[in-house]
């Protein structure tokens, strides 16, 4: 059921799990009757998810499948960088994050695999300066003050920046901030540039007049990934439970997509972020979000 890849010189493995394998459906069935089918199967388990504010689970029971047979609990958190270090340590079963977090713990040989991807926008990867900065291209930012996410899409394009503009790490002052903190400080004027991605650049945007310098489209594969832990995994209850949640993520986004404007009142009232920030991301996207099995092109693009 599991095709394991192991990163080069990294002990992180790829689980090439199958959502349809795991959920034991045939490929024909709607997403409904996958759902309900493996959901029945998972018994008594109960899953811990974590996830940030203002993603999928928010509009769970619009897209009709918020009624689990089977236990859920959701912790938050400020990045999949930290997503990945609770799966690492135990303290949540399944959660989602860009392609970049799993490098960062591969070394410590993580109890943890890849078992779904996410095709994605990369648009909303963007790298922001002050509406009337001098700024004007990526060589710009030599000797400039760079906020960034360590250990998400936002350090890997700071990282790609650099090396395109032929500038070294040391040769810039890089400010290493959770989404929020890099928000009041960009607002403040205490950082040149910043990389982020997601709620707090649109809200930059349209709170700051920050503007775009450039952003992920061709740094970026547009791949995020769902990480489960092992133990998870190797519990039969848990794993049929892991398949019914992805299928479950999967018509949420199909709604998402038909609905935008519901959508963006959703997300309002369950973070307090105008909807307008919302919009502005879905109409900027470059693709809507889908979940897909773990195939070799995303293991290639992942290594």
């Amino acid at each position: 059921m599991t095709a394991a890849f192991i990163l080069p010189r990294r002990s992180l493995l790829l689980g090439g799990l199958s959502l349809l394998a795991l959920a034991g459906c045939g490929k024909e069935a709607p997403p409904s009757q996958k759902a309900s089918s493996a959901g029945a199967d998972a018994g008594a388990a109960s899953l811990r998810i974590g996830t940030y504010r203002g993603q999928y689970q928010e509009f769970f029971g619009e897209a009709g499948v918020g009624q689990f047979p089977y236990g859920v609990s959701y912790s938050y958190f400020a990045g999949g960088n930290l997503i990945a270090e609770a799966i690492n340590g135990g303290s949540i079963d399944l959660g989602s994050m860009s392609e970049i977090p799993p490098i960062f713990i591969a070394s410590a040989n993580a109890p943890m695999r890849l078992v779904a991807t996410i095709k994605g926008e990369v648009t909303s990867q963007v790298v922001l300066v002050p509406e009337k900065s001098a700024i004007q291209t990526v060589a710009d930012l030599k000797g400039k003050r760079i906020g960034y996410v360590r250990a998400t899409t936002s350090h890997y394009i700071l990282l790609r920046l650099l090396q395109e503009a032929g500038i070294g790490w040391g040769d810039i002052t890089p400010v290493a901030l959770s989404p929020q903190d890099g928000l009041a400080a960009f607002g403040r004027g205490d950082l040149d540039a910043w990389i982020i991605y997601g709620v707090q650049g649109s809200q930059a945007r349209l709170t700051y007049k920050a503007r775009v310098l450039t952003d992920g489209r061709g740094r970026l594969s547009g791949n995020y990934v769902f990480a489960a832990s092992t133990t998870a995994l190797a519990d039969e209850g848990k794993r049929k439970a892991i398949a019914d949640f992805l299928h479950r993520v999967t018509r949420a986004y199909a709604w998402a997509d038909q609905n935008p404007e519901a959508w963006a009142a959703r997300l309002s009232k369950e973070t307090g972020v105008a909807p307008e920030i919302f919009l502005l991301q879905h109409r900027e996207r470059d693709r809507p979000y889908e979940l897909a099995k773990v195939e070799p092109e995303a293991i290639q693009s992942q290594q």
